[in-house]
């Protein structure tokens, strides 16, 4: 299944997507779940069920949110592939770069990505996001897998001189309107086997990023091992898993996103994340 929140009518709700159609889940279960993440929660039971007799709307009618708007925390995996690792110029490590991101820094598909007025130097990051379905603490690698939900295309927008103002990332991935995650939550049975995936970042049409997920220096079960060791990972939480080389800060000069722009992350069999990039309002 393929799972997005929206707002629908000024509603906000979640269902399933099914090729050009929104199938609203969300109002016909709305007495057994809150949201997406509650649904995730639960295994999506009755989810399918629901959408074989649900409304439906063309997917035109619907307003794209984060996938899901209000997990518990978001993990961001730093310097995941080799490739960034390099243009970088960081040391190789024994364990993953963590940092955090907030929830109200996201926006969904075709929301526009907002550069702060304080900046212009807003770099694009297009990565593959797992959104957590069983919860867990010590959560064994063999077992990683059984608690994934689905995945999701994310691009974590980074405004690159704040990031530097310290060692610490966190202000740099933390403005509001630049993470965009999206357009929809795709079930792991669905989305299949994921080492030969391939993870394509454009702007403005032009290719600035891409890799296969088999190029991450720790992969998703060392993740979910490493994360769920520091900390109970929640249903709905996401662990957004690294980005390529490629980035906007490493090239010569350097590739800003700017107003006016469109970014797109394109992962196979996933889907395609879109977004336009706005100036804050003064």
């Amino acid at each position: 299944m393929k799972l997005s929140t929206v707002l629908l009518h000024g509603r906000v709700t979640w269902g399933v997507v099914q090729d050009d159609r929104f199938i609203d889940t969300g109002a016909a279960l709305s007495q057994r779940y809150a949201d997406l993440k509650a649904a995730v929660a639960a295994g999506f039971a009755g989810v399918q069920e629901a959408a074989a007799q649900a409304p439906a709307v063309p997917l035109a009618e619907v307003e794209w949110l984060p996938v899901i708007p209000n997990p518990d925390k978001i993990l961001c995996i730093g310097l995941n592939y080799e490739t960034h690792r390099k243009e970088t110029g960081r040391s190789e490590v024994e364990h993953p770069t963590i940092f955090a991101r907030y929830a109200n820094s996201q926006v969904g598909h075709l929301a526009p990505i907002v550069r702060p007025k304080v900046s212009v130097e807003l770099d694009y990051e297009g990565e593959l996001a797992v959104v957590i379905g069983r919860p867990g603490r010590y959560i064994a690698r063999e077992n990683a897998f059984d608690h994934i939900a689905g995945f999701a295309c994310y691009n974590d927008g980074s405004v690159r001189d704040f990031q530097r103002h310290t060692h610490q990332f966190t202000p740099g991935k933390n403005f509001v309107g630049t993470g965009a995650f999206g357009p929809w939550l795709m079930t792991r049975d669905e989305l299949g086997p994921l080492d030969d995936l391939r993870l394509q970042t454009r702007l403005n049409g032009s290719v600035v990023q891409e890799a296969t997920i088999s190029q991450m220096i720790f992969d998703l079960a060392r993740q979910i091992e490493y994360c769920s060791t520091f900390t109970r990972l929640e249903a709905g939480d996401v662990i957004v898993s690294g980005t390529p080389g490629g980035v906007g800060a490493k090239r010569n000069p350097p590739l800003w996103m700017k107003p006016g722009d469109v970014v797109e992350v394109e992962i196979d069999r996933l889907g395609i994340l879109r977004n336009t990039v706005v100036a804050e309002e003064a």
